[in-house]
Order: C-alpha cells, then sequence, then structure tokens
C-alpha cells in the first residue's frame, strides 16, 4: 500500500501555509533572545552595572587604616570625601591612578565624612568642606592641607612633592599645615561642619 499525498488544505490555515519544520520559528527565537540580552547588556552599562566598583568606592575600600599609612615611613595623602560629593567623584579617576602607579611607595586613604567611624578625624583635621587632601611625610608628620577639587596634575605635582620630601607647590586652596595654641579663639570653634552646606 503507497502512502496518499498530504492534503493541500491541511497545510494551510487561514492565516497562510505554516512553515515546513519550525525552522523558522526557532531562528526568529534565537535573534530574539540575541537581541534581548544585547539590550539587558545596555542597560546594565548605562546603570554602571558592568563597573559594579567605582574608582572612589574601590579606593575607600582598599586604603590602609590611617594609624598603619602614617606609621610604615611612607609619605601619605587623605582624602576626607562623600559619597555625594560630585567633587571627590570627579577626582576619583586620578586618585585611582596615583594609587596604583605609586603603590609601595606613597599611602592613599579615604575617610568618609559621613561615617561616624571618622568622626574624631573629622574634628582633629578641622574638615568643614570637601574635597579635603591632608598631606603627610614619611615620618607621619603634616606637611600640608589641600582643599577643594584638584586635577590629576595638580594631584600628581602634590605628590611629586610628597615621594621627594620636597615643599608642596603653590596651588589655590594647598597650604601648610601649623598647630594651634592650646586655647583655640571662640570664632574657631564654632566653625561649620562639612555636611552643613546644602
Amino acid at each position: 500500500m503507497t502512502p496518499s499525498p498530504p492534503d493541500p488544505a491541511a497545510l494551510s490555515s487561514p492565516s497562510g501555509p505554516r512553515p515546513a519544520s519550525g525552522a523558522m520559528g526557532r531562528t526568529e527565537r534565537m535573534v530574539l533572545a540575541a537581541v534581548a540580552a544585547l539590550l539587558a547588556l545596555l542597560l546594565l552599562w548605562l546603570r554602571g552595572g558592568l563597573h559594579p566598583e567605582a574608582p572612589l568606592e574601590r579606593l575607600a575600600r582598599q586604603s590602609p587604616d590611617l594609624a598603619v599609612a602614617l606609621a610604615n615611613g611612607r609619605p601619605t595623602l587623605v582624602e576626607f570625601y562623600a559619597d555625594w560629593c560630585e567633587a571627590c567623584r570627579a577626582m576619583a579617576p586620578a586618585m585611582d591612578r596615583l594609587e596604583q602607579q605609586h603603590r609601595g611607595e606613597l599611602d592613599v586613604v579615604l575617610l568618609n565624612v559621613e561615617n561616624p567611624r571618622w568622626q574624631a578625624e573629622v574634628e582633629r583635621f578641622e574638615v568643614n568642606g570637601i574635597p579635603q587632601l591632608e598631606l603627610f611625610d614619611a615620618a607621619g608628620q603634616p606637611v600640608g592641607r589641600s582643599i577643594g577639587a584638584r586635577s590629576a596634575t595638580e594631584l600628581a605635582s602634590l605628590t611629586t612633592a610628597l615621594l621627594q620630601g620636597e615643599p608642596l607647590p603653590q596651588l589655590p586652596g594647598v597650604g601648610a599645615t601649623s598647630r594651634l595654641p592650646a586655647s583655640v579663639p571662640a570664632a574657631v570653634a564654632t566653625q561649620a561642619g562639612p555636611r552643613s552646606h546644602g
């Protein structure tokens, strides 16, 4: 007995003929899956998801303890920052490069002014604006302070001065530090804190 040919009416539907083996459906599904994957990657990239840790967060996480940094015989650059500080975030890539270039010869320490753990340091160094850099020589002695955002070039010149034990460069907002007398005038004692500006 020979099989009879398929009925042409059975192969078609009201919307037209169907694909012969479902290969077209498989190809469409693969294309849709690829497009969906690309869109998901694009969305993650736009939201920063492909870079789980921005330079500021990475520096803060890996920075040594301040007491250790000041006692290990290397110059130290301390940055007081906050997560919401745009100037701090803008400086972070240059700070990250400096830390990587001078690892083992310079300590970079980040202290978040929003973290209660660092409140004593915020008060000790009279932080009233951020970013604020405190600069220390290899003996752990304060040699200067920088207030405000710094360009990569300015950060490099500050770092070079620290590493070579030279005077700090003449930059606006950079100056040597000095010890205050035990009795501080009332005007200085009532200074605004780093979180006081809006």
